[in-house]
């Protein structure tokens, strides 16, 4: 039958044992014999190796659509508090994203972030904001199974334009560089990755500016 090698070798590891009779008719316990190790053993290793071989081509297929070239977009919610007396800016707008993954949990990226735009009064005193951002990081990356945790730092540079209306001051352009950081998480399923992260950066004579982003990215392999 075709169960008997399998469950003779079974029974084998678990040490059973059969009664033969010696030449002189007494009783004795002796092994039952085993399929042949050299015929198991091939077999084995080979239905090893093809469900290895199937578990693990998906995942490096989806690890290798992560290196490249990748362009995405996302959506932002921006915030930069004491602008000025009272004033805190806060608008939802858009980023777009450019960078290049050489190897798994390492990679190189430019942003370009629309921080939107807000107004606000003081007394008599209206103020409209407009900023912007160009930033580059360099991105650490930890692969996990479908997702990637991630972490990032480089620089930004802002631009405000600040319009007065009630009062003499005009206009208030300004600008400058500073050290920028974020973190996320992305999912990944193939070439597609849809991101969620943190990021800031120093605005001049502000708390700062924060941004929660949601955004997807294609890798161009």
């Amino acid at each position: 039958m075709p169960t008997l090698p399998a469950l003779t070798f079974r029974r084998r590891l678990r040490g059973e044992t059969a009664v033969t009779a010696a030449p002189d008719g007494t009783p004795r316990p002796s092994r039952r014999a085993a399929a042949p190790l050299g015929a198991i053993a091939p077999a084995a290793a080979m239905l090893g190796l093809a469900l290895f071989g199937g578990s693990l081509l998906p995942t490096s297929e989806a690890r290798a659509a992560d290196n490249g070239f990748y362009l995405g977009a996302g959506l932002t919610r921006s915030r930069i508090d004491d602008i000025g007396p009272g004033l805190d800016f806060e608008d939802d707008s858009f980023k777009l994203i450019a960078g290049f993954r050489p190897l798994d949990v390492f990679s190189v990226e430019f942003n370009y972030i629309d921080l939107g735009k807000d107004r606000a009064s003081v007394g008599p005193i209206g103020v409209q904001v407009d900023s912007k951002a160009y930033a580059a990081f360099a991105v650490g990356y930890l692969p996990l199974p479908l997702v990637d945790l991630y972490a990032k730092a480089g620089v930004a540079r802002w631009e405000s334009n600040a319009r007065a209306t009630g009062f003499s001051i005009g206009d208030l352009d300004d600008s400058g560089t500073e050290f920028a950081y974020g973190a996320g998480i992305q999912a990944r399923l193939g070439s597609l990755a849809a991101r969620l992260e943190y990021e800031r950066f120093d605005v001049a004579d502000t708390d700062g500016a924060e941004l929660i982003s949601l955004g997807v990215t294609w890798t161009f392999l």
